[in-house]
């Protein structure tokens, strides 16, 4: 499977990546915009680990995260994954476990289409592709 395999994320321009491996501070290698929402995905060599969003359409209008960071970085940096543990540590501690040396993370502004939407689009192709969720997602909406 390419990283490329979701064909809707084409139309979006502002988009990015960043590496990440155990011993870095994601704060630091993050280079998500702070100040727009919109969904990231996250591999490991070819494998598809897991896709998220940040923001949501609240009447009509994108709500960006504002506490933290902001934005899409917020999000990636403090946002709690497996628990009550922020990713910037507990990333690390599940790429030991599964002997990862690398995350390979792309995100994607979705300017005006909401997040929530986009995501949950992206995990039902990725559900339909592979016949199950991405392993560190754990529903699908």
């Amino acid at each position: 499977m390419k990283k490329t395999m979701f064909e809707i994320l084409n139309k979006y321009s502002h988009t990015g990546q960043f590496e990440f491996h155990a011993d870095d501070n994601l704060r630091i290698v993050c280079n998500a915009p702070t100040d727009k929402s919109g969904v990231y995905i996250v591999w490991t060599n070819e494998q598809l680990l897991y896709i998220g969003r940040s923001g949501k359409k609240e009447n009509g209008v994108i709500v960006h995260r504002k506490c933290g960071l902001g934005g899409i970085k917020d999000r990636l940096v403090n946002g709690h994954q497996f628990g009550k543990l922020p990713r910037r540590r507990i990333w690390p501690e599940k790429m030991r476990e599964m002997g990862v040396s690398v995350l390979s993370v792309f995100w994607y502004d979705t300017e005006e289409d909401d997040p929530v939407e986009v995501e949950r689009l992206l995990l039902a192709e990725a559900t339909y592709k592979n016949g199950v969720l991405p392993p560190w997602n754990n529903q699908l909406y």
